[in-house]
């Protein structure tokens, strides 16, 4: 089933692209959490159209890719993000955010894909590569800042950070912890397991001496069967 992405989304694509996913997929997880849409005919076309739009404003010579890093170089790009007490995104921003950002701002049209950075996920202060053309490459400053509030310090950042590690470290230790615990707790219970009492001599020979007796009977019924 084609479907036009609404959002980025690990392993399936980016936003604005057409793609095709499984049905189920789509029904059950894609459309329910308006993470894309059905790709009618319509939609489609109107996709091209402003992407057709956007392509006017890339760089295609050296000399255009040189005037546009200038441009960017000067850039300032800000996200206004929710986040956690230790500057954690609730979401993340994406190249598709920042190249978004960059149309908005500059009317300047960049490629997405090359974009080279990972999905921001935490408050602060970046400076993000974008190739704009073969050997032409500029770094764009990114404010990536908490909703309502302003950015802190660069030792408050890193202190935000260490904190939120050490919380993680901790519940990785903690998850370990149960799992020793439930390993040895099982361990525990097998060995504590009873054992089948072994056989005395006595028990062996009268288990021994109900086997002989049953034998003739056994015989006897084979040759009952073969006359």
């Amino acid at each position: 089933m084609d479907v036009i992405l609404l959002k980025d989304v690990d392993k399936v694509g980016l936003r604005g692209e057409v793609v095709n996913v499984a049905r189920g997929y789509a029904r059950n997880f894609l459309l329910p959490r308006k993470l894309a849409e059905p790709a009618t005919t319509g939609r489609v076309t109107e996709l091209k159209r402003i992407e057709e739009q956007r392509a006017r404003n890339e760089a295609r010579t050296v000399e255009q890719a040189n005037e546009i890093a200038e441009v960017l170089r000067q850039a300032e790009l800000s996200f206004d993000v929710k986040s956690g007490p230790t500057g954690a995104l609730f979401g993340s921003v994406t190249t598709t955010d920042i190249a978004d950002r960059i149309w908005a701002d500059h009317k300047i049209r960049v490629d997405r894909k090359k974009i080279d950075t990972d999905s921001i996920r935490r408050i602060g202060r970046y400076s993000v590569p974008i190739q704009l053309f073969e050997n032409v490459t500029v770094e764009v400053k990114t404010l990536v800042v908490p909703e309502g509030g302003e950015l802190p310090p660069e030792e408050e950042l890193a202190a935000m950070e260490a904190a939120e590690a050490e919380v993680q470290a901790a519940a990785q230790a903690e998850a370990e912890a149960h799992r020793a615990e439930a390993e040895a707790a099982l361990e525990l219970e097998l060995e504590e397991e009873p054992e089948a009492p072994a056989q005395t001599p006595a028990e062996a020979a009268e288990q021994g001496d109900g086997l002989e007796a049953q034998q003739p009977a056994s015989e006897d019924a084979e040759q009952e069967a073969a006359a």
